[in-house]
């Protein structure tokens, strides 16, 4: 591993960071981690990261550059990083072509990386501020505690809906409507699922909107991989993350960073592809597909179609 020259004006207790890329992208990063007020320890080939690991005694913080290089290569570095910084306390941030998604991403999201795919500068630097930044210090993230609170609202909506849809269903004339605390889960609706067709409609309904209005206006990954994943689900098929991030109809990056925040609130599970271990399938949760279930029984025993 090549040392990186001091750079002036660091504090002594500057965060430490080592970056794994190829020589030809390595300046821009070392340009990019400075200017976060971090230090470069080092900067390695990703076919080298191996025994720059073995004398590695401590970072706070990897990146992965994997922009270019070939998806194996890229997830064996991957791996071997993430079996690095497993048991102590040093982040990742790892910048990854959409081929490599499906090989790399399962690895480093066990790992707890934060993943880019084709970021913008910003983004970057974004996710280098956050990877940088003491916990503590954390809590005025007003991105991320707008996203979480989205999906909080999110996952409380579709077990509240399915049941006081199921309420009104039974009962026309009953319009009292109990507002479940912030535990409240919905329970197995004994409904039969909707068929594939008709989960795959309300998705095609939703991406007609994108034809006639600017598609950020109704940007709402949380609810769009939900969506497929349950018709995935229905068809007993599986879905890789890739596939995950194009259903989102977001940038990938944007995508990335929802499918670990649902992964963390238990609506999504990773799942080993058993014919390849080094790739994992993205499913939902047993909670989140008996939502799903009530959500969409519920709709139809009141002639509604799912939006």
């Amino acid at each position: 591993m090549n040392d990186a020259m001091p750079v002036a004006g660091l504090s002594a207790d500057a965060a430490r960071v080592v970056i794994v890329a190829p020589a030809a992208a390595q300046e821009r990063h070392d340009a990019a981690v400075t200017a976060s007020g971090a230090r470069v320890l080092g900067m390695v080939a990703p076919d080298a990261v191996g025994a720059a690991l073995d004398t590695l005694v401590a970072a706070d913080l990897i990146v992965i550059d994997g922009t270019g290089v070939d998806p194996d290569r890229v997830a064996a570095s991957a791996a071997r990083v993430a079996d690095w910084t497993r048991d102590g306390d040093c982040g990742i941030v790892a910048l990854l072509d959409a081929q490599a998604l499906d090989v790399a991403a399962p690895v480093l999201m066990d790992a707890g990386a934060t993943l880019l795919c084709d970021p913008a500068a910003a983004d970057y630097a974004a996710a280098l501020a956050r990877a940088l930044t003491p916990p503590g210090a954390r809590l005025h993230d007003a991105t991320r505690e707008r996203e979480a609170e989205r999906l909080r609202l999110l996952n409380e909506e579709v077990a509240r809906l399915a049941a006081v849809l199921s309420d009104f269903a039974a009962d026309p004339v009953r319009r009292e409507l109990r507002e479940p605390g912030r535990g409240y889960r919905s329970e197995p609706s004994g409904e039969p699922d909707p068929t594939p067709r008709t989960v795959r409609a309300v998705i095609r309904a939703r991406r007609l909107r994108d034809q006639h209005f600017t598609p950020e206006l109704f940007a709402d990954p949380a609810w769009d991989m939900l969506l497929d994943l349950y018709a995935a689900r229905l068809e007993q098929q599986r879905v890789s993350v890739s596939s995950l991030c194009i259903a989102a109809s977001v940038p990938p990056t944007t995508a990335l960073r929802w499918i670990g925040t649902m992964h963390d609130a238990g609506l999504f599970e990773r799942e080993a592809d058993p014919g390849d271990r080094r790739r994992a399938h993205i499913t939902l949760s047993t909670r989140a597909a008996e939502a799903m279930r009530g959500y969409f029984a519920a709709a139809a025993r009141l002639g509604m179609m799912p939006i």
